[in-house]
């Protein structure tokens, strides 16, 4: 498989992803949830069969309780979303939900809203200093390879791919929220740190392949061009990184379709991230590496 005809395709589809995705962002942002932005959710179960949606919403609006979101889940589930409310105003909720019938409380979380800013402080500072930290790494183990890509070109090829990996599930659920109300929260959060996680590890697997064959190539004193080296260590990794992404991503399928509703939105978070950061493991860091080799040459 000829893979190498076509490295300057590769960069097509993250491109064309990530712009979709970043316009997706500006343009309807992410919906954040009542752990970051602060309020309360009610999950309420109708064992007999829930009633129509738009009936239950209107009786819900006559409570002059602000804006309530209420979304349908699972087979006979509704959950609401709402500012935080008083003991009364509870009350006043679960009276006007049980004119409908008999239902049971499945979950009521209530957050303050200073909490919420400084879970989202939190996570950005958490993603800053992955960010810094993944490049003094990668910079600090390939010091020994500064010909023909310097070490710390390495660090920044591996940022630019970690943006692509988290820019894309953001993107999908900019678009999720603005059609289905879909709302990022905590669980999100560390869905894209475990996104970082194991597509940093898939890069540099290749970026320690692409090291010892230059180290050979210095041993010998064989003379072949970069571009050859990168993609025969990518074609020694593939298998390696496929089957390994496979296998996680068949448990995250498991656990968004037969797994409890909680949990679906930190799966599907899951499965885009690791679906991006495999194709830019193998098809998008170290090409760029080649891209950045022909650009030095040019240049000279």
């Amino acid at each position: 498989m000829k893979l190498q005809k076509y490295q300057n395709y590769f960069f097509i589809i993250p491109g064309l992803l990530v712009a979709l995705s970043i316009a997706a962002i500006m343009i309807w942002g992410l919906q954040p949830g009542i752990d970051l932005k602060g309020g309360s959710l009610l999950q309420v179960t109708y064992p007999d069969g829930r009633p129509a949606l738009p009936e239950l919403q209107a009786k819900v609006d006559t409570l002059d309780l602000g804006e309530v979101r209420v979304q349908a889940s699972n087979v006979n589930d509704y959950v609401l979303r709402q500012r935080n409310l008083t003991q009364v105003e509870k009350q006043s909720l679960d009276a006007a939900l049980s004119t409908f019938g008999n239902f049971t409380e499945v979950q009521f979380n209530s957050v303050g809203p200073s909490i919420g800013a400084e879970l989202m402080q939190k996570a950005w500072w958490a993603i800053g200093l992955i960010v810094v930290l993944i490049i003094s790494v990668i910079a600090f183990a390939f010091r020994g390879v500064s010909k023909p890509v310097a070490s710390w070109k390495y660090g920044v090829v591996a940022i630019i791919t970690l943006i692509h990996d988290i820019i894309i599930p953001a993107g999908w659920f900019a678009y999720l929220g603005h059609t289905d109300g879909a709302e990022v929260g905590a669980l999100f959060i560390v869905a894209l740190l475990t996104v970082l996680g194991i597509s940093i590890n898939d890069t540099i697997v290749v970026f320690d392949r692409i090291r010892e064959n230059l180290n050979l190539n210095n041993k010998y004193s064989k003379k072949e061009p970069f571009e050859d080296i990168v993609w025969r260590s990518i074609k020694q990794t593939l298998t390696r990184s496929i089957n390994t992404s496979f296998t996680v991503i068949i448990v995250l399928l498991a656990l968004f379709f037969v797994g409890p509703d909680s949990t679906k939105d930190f799966a599907l978070t899951l499965i885009i991230g690791m679906v991006a950061g495999t194709y830019s493991s193998i098809l998008f860091a170290s090409p760029l590496l080649v891209i950045i080799e022909k650009f030095q040459r040019r240049s000279k």
